[in-house]
């Protein structure tokens, strides 16, 4: 079959294709024939090689996300999952290939109406964005702010912000253009990637939804309202200075909080009842899965080049 390794570490072109043999799936596992492989920030940071020394080796086949039709289950795994489309979860690679093996607990059954490129656009994006306002303490009425806002979680925390009830959602972007499809989505104020805007926006934000981190993370603390609450869903541009903190404490009198949120720390099926609920709000069209554009598997290459030149709003899709 055919599969993306990382051949070398550093650009895209460090991304070959290669010819791997059909796994087997093992006991508990399903094998699943992929139509849609989505390509995710992480999976940019691993072939860059900054996660190298968490074991992440060159030969690594990228991708967690994909969606197809199961054809064949391991041990111990009802055989009536052959010939379902699902949605699944690889883990932190295994994605980017025809066939791709992973975890009946990390599975979920399509609606007819959503289509594959659509659920890897949502599935893991969707439940960061739900579980990270949840681990904001988000209620109706606040003030939110998400940082990197034309991603796939920033632009789905847009939405469930909106539809949340929010008083106002707040969006850094790199472009007028992006911003105006994200207020389609639900955002209300448009601001740059500094974090300023207009006289009518907020002068404050009781959460702030950070999927960027980098140098510019400890400037946005500044944003915060008296009891605010930041938490970093992602880290897009690296991390943080080591200082960050400093900023916490000098506010000391605000009550301000932050946190760092993994989707690895909710249970598997908390995490499927919640991809449940959204895959079926998506194929009723009550929230979008933005798809960029589709790809074939074997461009992987400049899919990636366009994830480093910041030209992506939503999720590029990889097509086997």
């Amino acid at each position: 079959m055919k599969a993306i390794s990382i051949r070398t570490f550093g650009s895209p072109d460090g991304l070959a294709v290669v010819d791997l043999p059909v796994p087997a799936p093992a006991a508990g596992q399903v094998l699943i024939a992929t139509e849609a492989v989505g390509v995710g920030g992480v999976d940019t940071v691993i072939r860059s090689g900054a996660l190298a020394a968490y074991g992440f080796k060159e030969g690594h086949i990228p991708g967690g996300e994909v969606a197809g039709t199961v054809t064949a289950v391991g041990d111990g795994v009802d055989a009536a999952w052959i010939g379902r489309r699902v949605w699944g979860f690889t883990g932190t690679g295994g994605g980017y290939v025809e066939q791709a093996v992973a975890p009946v607990e990390q599975i979920l059954p399509l609606p007819d109406r959503l289509s594959a490129a659509a659920a890897v656009t949502l599935g893991s994006a969707g439940a960061v964005a739900h579980f990270g306002l949840r681990h904001a303490r988000f209620v109706p009425g606040e003030t939110v702010l998400v940082r990197g806002a034309a991603g796939s979680i920033g632009i789905m925390a847009v939405q469930l912000a909106a539809r949340g009830g929010a008083a106002a959602v707040a969006v850094t972007t790199s472009s007028s253009e992006r911003g105006e499809r994200l207020r389609r989505l639900g955002a209300t104020h448009v601001l740059d990637r500094s974090g300023d805007g207009g006289e009518a926006d907020p002068a404050g934000y009781d959460v702030i939804i950070d999927v960027v981190a980098g140098a510019d993370m400890p400037s946005f603390f500044d944003r915060l309202n008296p009891n605010g609450r930041m938490v970093a869903v992602g880290a897009v541009a690296g991390q943080p200075p080591a200082d960050f903190g400093t900023k916490i404490m000098a506010a000391f009198q605000k009550s301000m909080s932050f946190a760092a949120f993994s989707a690895a720390t909710v249970t598997p099926a908390d995490l499927a009842a919640v991809r449940g609920k959204q895959f079926a709000a998506a194929g009723r069209g009550e929230i979008e899965a933005v798809v960029h554009e589709l790809l074939p598997l074997d461009e992987a290459v400049l899919a990636h080049q366009k994830m480093d030149a910041g030209e992506v709003f939503g999720r590029i899709v990889l097509t086997p």
